[in-house]
C-alpha cells in the first residue's frame, strides 16, 4: 500500500502550482510571507492534505 493517497498528491500539486504563481503564503491563515522554497511548498501541501483527512503519514516530532 502506498504511503500517500491520491488526494495528498493532488494537494501537494496544487500547493506547488500556487508557489510557482507566487500566491502561496506561509503561516496560520496565510498571514506570513510568500513561499519561495519548493520544500516548504510541499510541506504546506501535505499539511493541507492532512487537515482534509487524506492518507498522509504522521509528522515526525522534532
Amino acid at each position: 500500500m502506498s504511503k500517500y493517497g491520491k488526494a495528498a498528491g493532488k494537494s501537494v500539486k496544487s500547493a506547488l502550482h500556487r508557489e510557482k504563481r507566487g500566491t502561496l503564503r506561509s503561516g496560520k491563515g496565510g498571514k506570513g510571507g510568500v513561499v519561495t522554497n519548493r520544500k516548504q511548498a510541499i510541506a504546506i501541501g501535505l499539511s493541507e492534505a492532512r487537515k482534509k483527512g487524506a492518507r498522509v503519514p504522521k509528522k515526525k516530532s522534532a
